[in-house]
């Protein structure tokens, strides 16, 4: 029997490889039809607990114009966690903008890294 190999989509973000495992999720920007758009973003996995989603926190500093100095900030958003990729709280994802999957999920993870190691899932 031929083995039947899946397309994989070229994204169009540089440095950012393909999973190796493949999924059948429709929201997945590789394997199904979701186009990423706006912005990129990193930041660590702070909760697994919705289905196919994750919570991820970003660090960002922020101008107090009093004092002339900065401030850590930190923020929580929700992203679309594929079935080709695996993440655990800890980790460090890649993030892309796209258009909203559901009342607060804007964006979809494109690669995550353990922390400690430099290769990607």
């Amino acid at each position: 029997m031929p083995k039947t190999t899946q397309k994989v989509r070229n994204i169009g973000v540089a440095g950012i490889e393909p999973p190796e495992k493949t999924c059948t999720d429709q929201q997945c920007p590789f394997h199904g039809s979701l186009p990423i758009r706006g912005r990129f973003m990193q930041g660590v996995v702070t909760s697994t607990e919705m289905h196919d989603a994750l919570t991820f926190r970003t660090d960002y500093l922020s101008l107090v114009k009093k004092y002339t100095r900065y401030e850590r900030r930190r923020s929580k958003k929700h992203a679309h966690l594929p079935q080709c990729m695996e993440a655990q709280v800890g980790d460090i994802v890649k993030v892309a903008e796209c258009r909203p999957l559901s009342k607060t999920i804007r964006c979809v993870v494109i690669s995550v890294t353990r922390p400690g190691t430099t290769e990607e899932e």
